[in-house]
């Protein structure tokens, strides 16, 4: 198979992976909050079906660049990612992933950031807005703009930093699920972890919630430090503004 094709063929494929790692995540939180939120979804049907077409049309912003990559790294060794575990020294097995999401972290709250002024705002990031209250379905529903924004990170980063292929799927596993559980308007994890000295760091559903409430406050994604030092950090979502406990 000629490279033209060959490229086609791995995008095309990614796109159906993230594609499908999107409805099974997004579907099954979904019919979770349905079950543990009786009511939660009640005239959000509509809503759901327009977060479904944003996020599968993201699905290709991400998939593709992403397919292209794969391509080169099993043809041509394009990337930093790795197989044999040998490579380099054990601690880096988990220095590496924590890397990446420091440095998505720091990406994401930054565009985030400049989304919330008024001309992109209105240009890309009201679609991700228009969500009122999001659900798990929202998780990937941007403007293709915006898409665009996230898209670039993970290619980056795997051309610039060593990670296992290991590592690397466990990023891409934390990405999936923080992106869907927070905004399923609950919280999905232990209250003691939430308000643990860990939790004050982390960001969960009740801490983006507050973000969808409030719009000028808590821009992290998975993290509160840049938050934290940039006076962003509104804390938790207010008791009695959402369904969260």
């Amino acid at each position: 198979m000629t490279a033209v094709p060959a490229i086609a063929l791995s995008a095309l494929a990614m796109t159906a992976i993230v594609a499908l790692r999107y409805l099974a995540v997004s579907g099954l939180f979904a019919a979770l909050t349905a079950r543990v939120r009786p009511g939660a979804h009640h005239g959000l049907a509509p809503q759901m079906r327009r977060e479904i077409g944003w996020s599968l049309a993201s699905a290709a912003i991400y998939g593709i660049p992403a397919g292209v990559l794969a391509w080169g790294w099993q043809a041509h060794g394009w990337t930093k990612v790795y197989a044999d575990w040998r490579a380099y020294p054990a601690w880096w097995l988990v220095a590496a992933p924590l890397i990446y999401l420091l440095a998505h972290d720091t990406w994401f709250y930054w565009t985030h950031r400049w989304m919330h002024r008024p001309a992109p705002f209105r240009a890309a990031h009201a679609v991700h807005h228009a969500s009122r209250p999001p659900t798990a379905w929202a998780a990937m529903s941007f403007h293709p703009l915006e898409a665009l924004t996230g898209a670039v990170v993970i290619p980056v980063l795997v051309l610039l930093v060593p990670i296992h292929v290991g590592g690397l799927a466990a990023v891409l596993a934390v990405m999936t699920i923080m992106g869907v559980t927070n905004h399923m308007g609950w919280e999905a994890f232990p209250a003691a972890l939430v308000h643990s000295s860990l939790g004050k760091w982390l960001i969960t559903a009740s801490h983006h919630q507050r973000h969808h409430e409030s719009y000028r406050c808590n821009y992290g994604l998975y993290f509160r430090i840049w938050d934290r030092l940039c006076g962003t950090d509104a804390g938790l979502s207010v008791p009695g503004r959402s369904s969260l406990r």
